[in-house]
C-alpha cells in the first residue's frame, strides 16, 4: 500500500474534479459534429478506423495542465500525448475519450478514464460517462461506488444466464489473428453480447453488475488502469488472458469473479500475436 495513504482522499477528490471538468468539456463540444462536417475535425492515427479529435487533445492538455499545476511531483501517461516522466513513483493515467469512434458518431457511450497509480499499482480510479451522467469512483480498499451508489459484481455462475461484452480494437490494429475466433466461441452460449466501445465502461458495467464478464485484446494502460481497481473493489477478478494480475497489452479479462475460471477456458494456449 503507499506509504502515503493518508492523501487517497484528497487523490480522490482531485480525480473527480478534474474528471467532471474534462467530461463535460467533450460533451459539450460533442455537438459540434453534428451541427459540422465531422470528417474535418478527425484526425486518423494508424489507420482511419483508429480516430482522435482535437477534443482528445483538448481534454487531455487540460488535465495534464492542472495535474502539473497541483502535483508536479507526479508522472503522467496519457493517450494522446504519451508518458511524462511515468516512471515517478505516483503516476496520473489518462483516456480523456475513451470510445472515440462513438464519440463522433453522437453516440453515448464514451467515457473519461483517470487513474492514479503508485509504483504501477492503480490507488485511485475515476471512470466518467458524461451524456449518461454516471460517475463512477474506487480508491484501493474503500470499495467501488457509481453517483456515490456502492456498486457489486453479480453472482451469476452460468455462462448461459451472464451477458458478456468486448471490443475489437485488434480489428482495428490489422491483427490477423484477433478476436473474431474467441467471440464465435463465447457469443451462442452466453445469454447475451453486447459491444459498447469503451473498455473503461465495459469495466465500469462488470463491477455495477450490469455485465458478468468483460475480455479484449489490444488494450493499453490507460484504457484499463481505472477500470480493473473498479471491478477488484466491486468483488469481482480482473487478470490477463492466463489469469495473471499483470495486465498488458496481450489481452484483459473482468468478471464477476465466479465465471473467471469458466472464461479463462476459451483462452488457454493464447499468445500475442507476432504481427500485432
Amino acid at each position: 500500500m503507499s506509504t502515503n495513504a493518508s492523501l487517497l482522499p484528497e487523490w480522490l477528490a482531485f480525480a473527480l474534479r478534474i474528471a467532471r471538468q474534462g467530461g463535460d468539456l467533450a460533451h459539450a463540444a460533442q455537438r459540434t459534429f453534428a451541427d459540422a462536417d465531422a470528417d474535418s475535425q478527425v484526425q486518423t492515427k494508424s489507420s482511419i478506423r483508429d480516430v482522435v479529435t482535437e477534443l482528445d487533445q483538448r481534454v487531455e492538455a487540460e488535465l495534464t495542465r492542472e495535474i502539473r499545476r497541483c502535483y508536479p511531483e507526479h508522472g503522467i501517461y496519457g493517450e494522446e500525448t504519451g508518458r511524462y516522466q511515468a516512471d515517478r513513483e505516483y503516476c496520473w493515467v489518462l483516456d480523456p475519450i475513451d470510445g472515440t469512434a462513438s464519440y463522433i458518431h453522437q453516440q453515448p457511450t464514451y467515457t473519461l478514464s483517470l487513474a492514479l497509480q503508485w509504483r504501477g499499482e492503480t490507488i485511485i480510479g475515476v471512470v466518467y460517462a458524461p451524456v449518461l451522467g454516471e460517475m463512477y469512483q474506487a480508491c484501493q480498499g474503500g470499495g467501488a461506488f457509481c453517483n456515490d451508489r456502492r456498486i457489486r459484481v453479480t453472482r451469476h455462475a452460468r455462462l448461459e444466464e451472464a451477458m458478456v461484452s468486448t471490443g475489437f480494437s485488434c480489428l482495428r490494429a490489422g491483427w490477423k489473428s484477433n478476436n473474431l475466433p474467441y467471440f464465435n466461441a463465447i457469443a451462442p452460449l452466453a445469454r447475451s453480447v453486447r459491444r459498447f466501445g469503451s473498455a473503461a465502461l465495459d469495466l465500469c458495467y462488470v463491477a455495477s453488475g450490469r455485465e458478468d464478464a468483460f475480455w479484449e485484446l489490444n488494450l493499453e494502460p490507460y484504457d484499463y488502469a481505472a477500470g480493473i481497481l473498479l471491478v477488484r473493489e466491486a468483488g469481482g477478478l480482473c487478470t490477463d488472458l492466463h489469469g495473471g494480475d499483470q495486465i498488458k497489452t496481450e489481452g484483459l479479462l473482468a468478471t464477476n469473479g465466479v465465471l473467471h475460471q469458466r472464461m479463462l477456458a476459451f483462452f488457454q494456449g493464447y499468445q500475442r500475436p507476432q504481427n500485432a
